[in-house]
């Protein structure tokens, strides 16, 4: 597999990870900081940007994985 195909699974998992973790934290802000629980069921916006969020996030972890990945090592 090529340096940039291996950099694009990486950026792609760790992005999504990280996106994840984003909006956990958000939801968790809410919930114990703000003492409102964010309910996703109830706004179709608030559901799209829980989903959206994450994903955005791993696309974007894959092209930067891609840009690193074709950079000549050191």
């Amino acid at each position: 597999m090529s340096r940039q195909a291996t950099g694009a699974v990486v950026g792609f998992l760790a992005g999504g990870a990280a996106g994840f973790v984003l909006t956990e934290a958000v939801a968790a802000f809410s919930h114990f900081v703000l003492d409102h629980t964010l309910d996703v069921d109830g706004t179709g916006t608030l559901l799209a940007v829980f989903i959206g969020v994450p994903v955005l996030c791993a696309v974007l972890g894959a092209v930067i994985g891609v840009r690193l990945g074709g950079r000549q090592g050191g």
